[in-house]
């Protein structure tokens, strides 16, 4: 557990198929979704009708916003600030990130964490910023680095204790370690929706932003710590 709680940017990502719909993407691009999709279809699906979970898949999908916050002590008090960077453009929104975690790797010590962080957010983000022609910043060159090297902090691997074969949602560990609910109208399965056909992204990013909330205060509350109250939370 890392205690110095200003040297962690808590994060997470929502993520869409890089097209509408299987049909409005390019026919070499359907080949080979076409092979991917063979280990999630079920029964009789077919792979049009699973594309809408192409968005899990870096390779097939992309971010449309990456929300993150960060905890300050200010007079004996902890202070926390929630923003995000999001939209269509997604090279802008990686270069965005990019750009403000070179500012505070500056500070040494600096670590990035999520919830299933390890396996989803952080692999992600990296190859789409490869995809994108987008310069890795320092702290996201892992490869080769030792385990306890690794900057990266994940809330779910916290939890397992070694267990690797458990999973356990942000939503149950909120539950179980007594945080207030973020009260998000939306879940995960809804956002390619709310994306591609609402068009509603404002209400994707409120979603995202409360997540950010969720895993600081269940980082907290694994290191035995009060959770910050909702007036000491600046969303912007």
């Amino acid at each position: 557990m890392i205690k110095s709680f200003d040297k962690i940017l808590f994060l997470d990502i929502e993520t869409v198929p890089i097209y509408k719909s299987y049909n409005e993407a390019p026919l070499e691009f359907q080949k080979l979704w076409d092979k991917k999709s063979k280990y999630i279809v079920k029964d009789n699906q077919t792979s049009e009708e699973v594309y809408s979970r192409a968005g899990i898949y870096a390779e097939f999908g992309k971010i449309i916003c990456i929300a993150f916050g960060m905890i300050s002590e200010k007079k004996n008090k902890r202070l926390a600030r929630i923003s995000a960077y999001y939209g269509d453009d997604e090279k802008k929104i990686l270069q965005d990130f990019a750009d403000l975690i070179n500012r505070i790797n500056k500070s040494n010590g600096f670590y990035l964490c999520a919830h299933n962080g390890k396996e989803f957010d952080f692999p992600y983000i990296c190859r789409r910023m490869l995809i994108n022609g987008i310069k890795l910043p320092e702290v996201l060159k892992i490869s080769g680095s030792k385990p306890w090297e690794n900057p990266f902090l994940d809330t779910l691997e916290l939890w397992k204790f070694g267990d690797y074969k458990h999973y356990t949602s942000l939503e149950l560990l909120t539950y179980l370690f007594g945080i207030p609910s973020p009260k998000n109208d939306i879940d995960g399965s809804m956002v390619y929706g709310v994306y591609w056909n609402e068009k509603d992204i404002e209400r994707i990013v409120k979603y995202c932003k409360n997540d950010v909330i969720a895993v600081m205060q269940l980082y907290l509350r694994m290191n035995e710590e009060e959770i910050i109250a909702d007036n000491d939370i600046e969303i912007i």
